[in-house]
């Protein structure tokens, strides 16, 4: 069996004559906490609607534990054990936390919502309306939404955008402590640096649609490369 949680070949996107993703190659271990980082535009987000089979137009190969699952759904992805969340919150207003995560187990095979809810913190909010709770725990619940069937590979879209030092913080403790414990491979678009260098093992740099870099968080803060393109000096 493969190391490789998660392996993209490849990986092009175009609109019209614009390559918003040029041949980007990226290889996830199993477990590991991968930083996904780049300037606005770099292709991030891209990459990441190409990984979990939302974009049309794209070129390449995906690979979850192996297996190509390059012509499959987003839909099939997730019951693969794919799951991912975005920059904005995907939730309904109207309904209650609990009858959320209800609608996201309809995609899995095993509800856990239960389990879920207490991991996020979310049992106290269970009955109120997505609505009536605070912005940080609507994250939260963006995340839980991800999170239920308890997914092999979880891509992540900006999850602290948003959110005070606080509660980013507190976020990243929580997703550290899942990815250990459930033994989820995380790929994690984040422009809070000081989250993605707290949790995460290895860095991937997009830089105009391509692969910049690659290393260690020690490694990207001194590459001169990665600080002219995006980092700046405050690395």
């Amino acid at each position: 069996m493969t190391e490789f949680a998660l392996e993209g070949a490849a990986l092009t996107r175009r609109f019209g004559g614009f390559v918003a993703l040029d041949g980007v190659d990226i290889a996830v271990k199993r477990g590991e906490i991968r930083g996904l980082i780049g300037p606005n535009g770099a292709g991030k987000s891209t990459l990441i609607d190409v990984l979990s089979g939302r974009a049309k137009n794209r070129g390449g190969r995906v690979l979850l534990n192996g297996e190509d699952i390059s012509e499959l759904s987003s839909q099939q992805r997730r019951k693969r054990g794919m799951a991912r969340s975005f920059q904005r919150t995907n939730i309904f207003p109207e309904l209650t936390v609990e009858q959320q995560l209800r609608v996201a187990s309809w995609a899995v095979a095993d509800a856990d919502i239960a389990e879920v809810m207490d991991e996020l913190n979310l049992i106290a909010l269970a009955d109120l309306p997505a609505a009536e709770i605070s912005y940080g725990d609507q994250r939260r619940l963006d995340l839980a939404l991800a999170l239920v069937g308890r997914p092999r590979v979880l891509l992540l879209d900006e999850p602290a955008a948003g959110l005070t030092t606080e509660e980013s913080f507190s976020l990243a403790r929580i997703l550290r402590d899942l990815a250990n414990r459930w033994n989820v491979t995380v790929l994690l678009v984040e422009h809070d640096m000081q989250v993605v260098f707290s949790i995460c093992d290895r860095i991937s740099v997009l830089h105009l649609g391509r692969s910049l870099s690659e290393g260690t968080c020690a490694e990207i803060r001194i590459n001169p490369t990665v600080i002219a393109a995006y980092l700046g000096t405050e690395a």
